[in-house]
């Protein structure tokens, strides 16, 4: 008899020795995919937005809108995939917020703003200065924020530890952008006196141009000694308060005139631009109400790493800093730990994909029996491996959406293994079956119930993969239901057949002693020979 699709898929696989490998590279596959897919609470959609700002000083915000704002509107509403045009005019400044469709590339958007604002420089009105242009993405959202604080110190003391660690931190693998919130700055605080500048004929812009004179260095040349060639570096930066005092402002009456002679000059803290302070809450057992100057380093990750390892990352780092610029009595609190709750999530939701599985396992052993369970258990897993990978190879990351999209499709991609190795098991218990070659019963089996099983799993993907052309935010968000469904249903088809046919061939053994005696054909029954006639 000729076989289908579905006959052809088991001969093919039901006596062949790569099928344990097919099987073992598949679960392979899976745990790569699992190790390296990054992992996030919710799917990242890229929405490609860039604000413009632009300056225009001594401009009203009535007057930077009509020059500035509303023109700029004009121009980025032609490009291409813009879906939405924001400005924001204040007193001396502009900025417009260019927002383009779900879907487009964010480097085609950067280029297409890029473009459109320098082919247009000779709009600029006068007093305005050039575009800056600057790219917004999901990926700047922090995953990590680090904490310090302790009793004693304060904030500029702070600040100035955590810019150390910053610079430790950058250094990390994968991190893409730092942020210090909170303490003050170091800053040199000049106060100039206006009696003593009268007194020298100095004034407030002749010492504005000689602290930019005096504060830099430069190459002056070089000469060449003993076949070797020196070079010649003149000036120094201005490293303390000291330095600024000597720093020579002007000349008066033939003598040097010193920045210290007609200002005060300070090397502190700066002012604040923002506070942090830390302190416990009431839920908090040794919570006592104090709080304490802090600074926060916050950490994002580039785009396409996975949060957990990159945030575990950096917080060794700054453990490893203990004692040497970090001390031993400071408090460093992580505040925020995106990787830690996205890792704790996917590991909550694949602790139950394995209780899912689980389950399916023991409902078919008390319908079929343990062994025929057994190779639903080996599908399952097989399948919803090679859908991992699937996930890791178009880019996907371990969130409640694709996750969930594995445990909705638990449900259904079990239904081929369940209805190949039921039609199986009851050819096998078929008395005419007795003493024919397994392989044929097994092909026959399968075939039976074939085309029915590939006409039922691609109306199940008909009915889910719509869902993947659903336009606007809700597309990126909803996609890898419907693609991790559909690819689990199609693994599932071709795992059922194939794992079903080479689990039974182990227990065909089992499955032929329990097999009811074969039914004979009365006219199969033995003939009692015929009398033969007296010789002569």
């Amino acid at each position: 008899m000729k076989s289908g699709l579905a006959g052809k898929i088991a001969r093919a696989f039901i006596n062949s020795r790569l099928t344990p490998l097919v099987i073992i590279a598949s679960l392979l596959l899976g745990v790569f995919a699992v190790m390296k897919t990054p992992r996030e609470e919710d799917p990242q959609i890229v929405v490609p937005m860039i604000d413009i700002f632009v300056s225009m000083r001594g401009s009203s915000a009535q007057e930077v809108e009509q020059r500035v704002a509303i023109p700029m509107e004009k121009l980025l509403k032609e490009i291409p995939g813009v879906e939405y045009v924001y400005s924001t005019s204040m007193p001396g400044q502009a900025l417009v917020t260019v927002r383009y469709y779900v879907g487009v590339s964010e480097n085609d958007a950067v280029v297409r703003t890029y473009n459109k604002m320098y082919s247009n420089f000779d709009l600029i009105p006068p007093g305005a200065s050039r575009p800056l242009i600057k790219v917004r993405s999901i990926f700047d959202v922090p995953i990590l924020a680090m904490t310090f604080w302790g009793r004693g110190y304060s904030s500029h003391e702070l600040r100035q530890i955590v810019e150390e660690a910053n610079v430790a931190v950058k250094q990390v693998d994968n991190v893409s952008e730092t942020t210090i919130i909170g303490g003050t700055r170091r800053e040199l605080r000049v106060t100039l006196n206006p009696q003593r500048l009268a007194a020298y004929h100095l004034s407030p812009g002749a010492i504005a141009r000689a602290f930019q004179l005096s504060n830099q260095r430069s190459i002056s040349g070089s000469f060449a000694q003993e076949n070797r060639e020196f070079v010649v570096e003149t000036g120094r930066f201005i490293s303390d308060a000291g330095d600024a005092r000597n720093m020579v402002v002007g000349v008066f009456n033939g003598q040097p005139v010193y920045l210290g002679d007609v200002a005060d000059v300070a090397d502190g803290p700066g002012e604040h631009s923002n506070y942090v302070l830390f302190g416990y809450g009431g839920a908090v057992k040794k919570a006592s109400g104090d709080e304490y100057p802090a600074v926060t380093l916050a950490v994002a990750k580039r785009r396409g790493t996975n949060a957990s390892i990159v945030a575990k990352a950096v917080i060794d780092k700054v453990d490893s800093m203990r004692g040497v610029a970090i001390p031993d009595n400071l408090q460093v609190t992580v505040t925020r730990d995106y990787g830690l709750t996205a890792k704790q999530k996917s590991n909550d939701l694949l602790k139950h994909l394995l209780l899912a599985t689980l389950s399916v396992t023991l409902l078919v052993a008390l319908a079929l029996g343990w062994r025929e369970s057994g190779v639903v258990l080996v599908a399952v897993p097989v399948t919803l491996a090679l859908t991992l990978f699937i996930f890791y190879f178009h880019g996907y990351t371990l969130n409640r959406v694709t996750l969930f999209a594995l445990i909705f499709s638990i449900g259904i991609l079990v239904d081929d293994a369940i209805v190949v190795v039921e039609n199986i098991v009851r050819h096998f218990r078929l008395p005419q079956n007795q003493g024919r070659p397994w392989s044929d019963v097994a092909v026959e089996a399968v075939d039976e119930v074939g085309n029915p099983t590939i006409l039922a799993t691609f109306g199940v993907i008909a009915a889910i993969l719509p869902m993947a052309f659903v336009s606007g935010l809700m597309g990126p968000y909803m996609r890898p239901i419907p693609v991790g469904a559909s690819a689990a249903m199609l693994f599932s088809l071709a795992v059922g057949i194939a794992a079903g046919v080479f689990g039974l061939r182990i227990y065909q053994n089992y499955l032929r002693s329990h097999q009811p005696p074969a039914a004979v054909a009365p006219e199969k029954l033995p003939v009692p020979p015929a009398p033969t006639a007296p010789a002569d």
